[in-house]
Formats: C-alpha cells, sequence, structure tokens
C-alpha cells in the first residue's frame, strides 16, 4: 500500500491552471521531496491532499483510501503559512489542537508538555503565540502537527525562521518520526536538506511533474559531470569554455559543470599551469540544486 497516491490530478482557478495532470506515488515510511518553484503548485497540491480543495479531476488515495474526513486524521500538517491562533497561549493552543485530533485532554496535554521541552519551549508555555519570535511560533506550528502522532506528514517549508540549531534539531525529530514508520513528505526550496534526507522526489513546474522517482537514480542518471574545487589564487582556468559548461561560484569553492567528453585532468594542468593552489578537485554527480535549475529554466514545462 502507498501512503499517497495522485493520478491525474488537475485543479483550475478561473483561466489558471494550477495543478495539470499530476501524478504521483509516495511509499510508506519514506522521506519525499515535492520540489518546484514558486507558484508551480505545490501549495495547491498538499491542500487538495489535505481537502482543503477539492481536485477538478482525478483521484486521491491516502493508504489506499479516498480522500475523505477521516483520511485528514491520518496526516499531520505543517502549513507554510502560520496557521496557530494567536491570540491563545501556547500550551493551551496546542492542547487543544491535540484534541481536534482525537487525543484525550490528559494525553494532549501530557504530550505537548513532553515537547515542549523538547523543542525548548516549555519557558514559553504561558505566553500568547502572538508574542513569539518567528522561529518560535514555527516550533510551535510544528508540535501542532506531530502532536497526534500521525502515520503521515506533511512539511510545507518547515525550515521557514529556523537559526542552524533548531533547524538541525527539526531535522533530527523529522527522521525520528520515520524511522518509528511514518511517512514525511517534504515541500522546500532548500535542496540540501532535500539531498540529505529524501528518498524519492517529484518535481513540478507549472503544475506538470517534470521529473520524479528515487533520488538516487536520478542523480546517477546524470553521471559524475560536474567538479567541486577548492582553490586560492588565479581562477583563470575556469574560463576554459571548450571543458567548462558553466562555472557556480561559493567564494574559494567553485562547481563547474563539464561539457561532455571533457577531461578533468586537462583543468587541473590548467589550474596548476596558472598557479592555483589546489585544496580540493572531486568529481561528483550534479548538486540537486543544479538539476533543479535545469530542469526549470530549461523550459521543461
Amino acid at each position: 500500500m502507498d501512503a499517497l497516491l495522485l493520478e491525474q490530478v488537475s485543479k483550475r482557478f478561473d483561466t489558471v491552471t494550477a495543478v495539470d495532470t499530476l501524478s504521483l506515488r509516495v511509499k510508506q515510511g519514506a522521506v519525499f521531496g515535492l520540489l518546484g518553484p514558486n507558484g508551480a503548485g505545490k501549495t495547491t497540491t498538499l491542500r487538495m491532499v489535505m481537502r482543503i480543495l477539492i481536485p477538478d479531476d482525478g483521484t486521491i488515495q491516502v493508504l489506499g483510501q479516498p480522500v475523505s474526513d477521516r483520511t485528514q486524521d491520518l496526516i499531520g500538517y505543517l502549513p507554510e503559512e502560520r496557521g496557530i491562533y494567536q491570540r491563545m497561549k501556547v500550551r493551551e493552543a496546542l492542547v487543544f489542537l491535540g484534541a481536534l485530533k482525537g487525543l484525550s485532554e490528559s494525553e494532549s496535554a501530557q504530550r505537548v508538555r513532553r515537547w515542549l521541552e523538547r523543542m525548548e519551549l516549555a519557558a514559553w508555555s504561558e505566553k500568547k503565540i502572538i508574542d513569539l519570535s518567528k522561529g518560535m511560533q514555527q516550533k510551535a506550528q510544528f508540535i501542532g502537527a506531530i502532536i497526534h502522532e500521525p502515520p503521515i506528514l506533511i512539511l510545507d517549508e518547515p525550515f521557514t525562521g529556523l537559526d542552524p540549531i533548531n533547524a538541525v534539531l527539526v531535522k533530527d525529530i523529522m527522521l525520528e518520526l520515520r524511522d518509528k514508520g511514518s511517512t514525511i513528505i517534504l515541500s522546500t526550496h532548500r535542496m540540501e536538506q532535500v539531498e540529505m534526507m529524501c528518498d524519492s522526489i517529484c518535481l513540478i513546474n507549472k503544475g506538470r511533474s517534470v521529473l520524479d522517482g528515487e533520488l538516487r537514480a536520478i542523480k546517477q542518471s546524470y553521471g559524475k559531470n560536474t567538479l567541486r574545487i577548492e582553490y586560492t589564487g588565479d581562477g583563470d582556468f575556469l574560463n576554459l569554455t571548450a571543458l567548462i559548461e558553466n562555472v557556480n561560484r561559493y567564494g574559494a569553492v567553485v562547481e563547474a559543470k563539464l561539457r561532455p567528453g571533457a577531461d578533468p585532468q586537462e583543468i587541473l594542468k590548467a589550474a596548476l599551469a596558472g598557479g592555483a593552489r589546489i585544496s580540493r578537485f572531486e568529481l561528483i554527480e550534479p548538486p540537486l540544486n543544479d538539476i533543479f535549475i535545469e530542469k526549470v529554466a530549461g523550459g521543461h514545462a
């Protein structure tokens, strides 16, 4: 049984087609990345899974069941927009959200107490949501999504507003939940998180799937066509346009996409001949960020 199955799903708003005959399959126990540029239809897709929106065409199944009020309780949903009642106190808001998902008040209160400690929000439990920082609100909303320990967790930009320490905390909790059997559907623009966490992805653009499958297989299909170079000194060797298609610069580190048939050793020779000091010279599969840009900017829609 799949955790989530969409078949030929479409959603239109007047003359705009936000999602266009989209099909995707998410295996149980996986971390699945739903990716795409702004306006691609990601959030619309997630809202149809949650029955906030109803598709115009196609079918959606959650754990083998057509989407319904019942399947909503099988999902924990963290929307990109802040959605917790701003004037409520943190503890009472989260206990209330647990009760909405079928927990008894005592069980909900116990879980909230545990998660507030884990997320370092216990000292703020009697503050109103509106008085929290952006990052604290994000952590509180994350607790609200996972409080009922759902088999499926949908996270739309879960790292928004989080500093690096709290981003690691949320990431670790996500992986713990996966290890306990939860399926995680992650929508984010942070490609480095996707590369480290996701088993499979679906990249959509203009409402349509342009790339989907196991992330490892997708990257392997491109081959090792990128050089990651760390150097000091003269960088003129990166101007070898007969060998290098394009270069992404990150200060002293660069990623150079090779032209088909290019010999990396020729680039290394040119670098050394020009006086560059090389501390890293590695042939790698293309970063997911480069694949994303190629598929979206390259007109594959």
